[in-house]
């Protein structure tokens, strides 16, 4: 078993409900699935769209990380994507991203791991270091946190303050 850690990020739709119903799809095919807070964030690349909510989950699995990828992808497409006809970095009802797979780098057509935007994108590094604040990145060995450290602001915030008091008090 590996453990794995996924970015679950949405902005179309209800979120919050897409972002918990996604998790319980996730469930069906992971172990010890646990998740961060959910935080919201404003759009980075695309900037004509509406914030988006986000979450990083930790799991354990089996699958090999091409058919993790596979997994991952039915859940998205279950939920309405169709990456043909959507702008890249835009508007999405569910988009799931592997960031890390246990320690392991991988360099295919489909996949790279770990996620070649892990590092410079707060909207990731926040909840995946809530969840773990030891994480190393597996290529360069510099700490998660000496590099979220080092990143400036994003528009990143606690997406539900209520449910964050409740759960970090």
């Amino acid at each position: 078993m590996e453990r794995i850690f996924l970015g679950l990020g949405s902005n179309q739709g209800e979120s919050r409900v897409i972002l918990s119903d996604a998790l319980r799809a996730l469930g069906q095919g992971l172990v010890r699935l646990r998740s961060s807070s959910v935080w919201e964030s404003e759009a980075r690349y695309v900037l004509e769209q509406p914030a988006f909510f986000n979450l990083v989950a930790e799991a354990w699995t089996d699958l090999e990380p091409e058919a993790l990828l596979d997994f991952t992808s039915g859940i998205e497409a279950r939920f309405g994507r169709d990456r043909s006809k959507e702008l890249l970095k835009g508007p999405r009802r569910l988009d799931i991203d592997i960031l890390l797979y246990g320690e392991r780098v991988v360099e295919t057509e489909r996949l790279s791991l770990p996620h070649p935007g892990l590092r410079d994108r707060k909207f990731v590094l926040l909840p995946l270091l809530e969840l773990d604040a030891g994480l190393v990145h597996p290529v360069s060995q510099i700490p998660l946190m000496a590099t979220l450290a080092a990143l400036g602001p994003q528009g990143i915030y606690p997406a539900f303050p209520h449910d964050y008091d409740r759960l970090h008090l």
